[in-house]
């Protein structure tokens, strides 16, 4: 839906709105060319405002859903038919805050609900089993789902900034889990198991109908190589190899690593 040219108090109020409920958003703001300052709201399924010009609104719309997606703020310019000059519009991406789904209130989950809480993810964890999946043992958990992987599917909207883990080493938990996933836009899934365990998944995974490409996403065994063993060092393992795709790295060590010791990908500030 689309709205008309709207004024800068209807813009705000509707930004503030997207801010509270964590809905994508982003501003497009003409900074130069004219008109000078028009702006224009990008929002899951809608638009308000305007940047003057139908075509403009409509390629500018394109560029800040993809930046969303990327968690990227750029300036951009734009050709447009009887200007000499083209127009340059800075358009500021607030995705939501990176949310981490986990599959299987396990060991592992607690402490990785607790760091990942602490690096500002939204954690949401999803089991059938009352006794493990509780406030008592994820007190730092934004939300608790007592049911099935395809049942928590369809309460969870999963956006390209969510990260999957997927931890309770139950086929009939995991599978479910991994096929639902898989054909969502998620950023990341992730299994946990040994090498002959996620072999054994990935062939029926295809055997399931999954495609070649949707089974290469899966990274599993799951995490970093840095040989964990207690709980704590998976929850590590798991969340540096999040934070690795987050910045565009491999995971590698420092020490031989060359260029910017900070992420080549800086998200955007998510909305808050």
């Amino acid at each position: 839906m689309t709205a008309g040219p709207s004024s800068r108090a209807a813009l705000q109020a509707r930004l503030e709105e997207a801010f509270a409920d964590r809905t994508p958003v982003a501003v497009a703001t003409i900074v130069r060319g004219e008109p000078l300052g028009a702006k224009l709201l990008i929002l899951p399924d809608e638009t308000m405002g305007g940047l003057g010009n139908p075509a403009l609104d409509s390629a500018v719309e394109a560029d800040a859903r993809a930046l969303l997606d990327d968690e990227k703020s750029e300036t951009r310019p734009y050709s447009l038919p009887g200007r000499d000059e083209p127009v340059e519009v800075f358009i500021e991406a607030y995705p939501p805050p990176p949310t981490l789904l986990i599959f299987g209130a396990v060991h592992v989950a607690q402490p990785l609900s607790h760091f990942a809480k602490a690096l500002g993810f939204d954690v949401i964890i999803s089991d059938a089993r009352a006794k493990l999946a509780n406030r008592e043992r994820f007190p730092d958990a934004d939300q608790i789902i007592l049911a099935w992987p395809d049942e928590t599917l369809e309460q969870v909207e999963v956006r390209p900034n969510t990260y999957v883990a997927i931890l309770s080493h139950d086929p009939k938990f995991d599978e479910p889990a991994l096929v639902g996933t898989l054909e969502t836009r998620a950023a990341y899934i992730g299994a946990i198991g040994s090498r002959k365990t996620n072999e054994d998944r990935r062939r029926r995974l295809a055997e399931a109908g999954m495609s070649p490409e949707q089974v290469a996403r899966l990274r599993a065994p799951i995490g970093l190589d840095i040989g964990a063993a207690t709980p704590e060092e998976m929850a590590i393992s798991i969340l540096g190899e999040i934070i690795a795709l987050r910045r565009g790295r491999t995971g590698g060590s420092l020490t031989h690593a060359t260029g910017n010791i900070r992420g080549e990908r800086e998200p955007a500030k998510a909305a808050r």
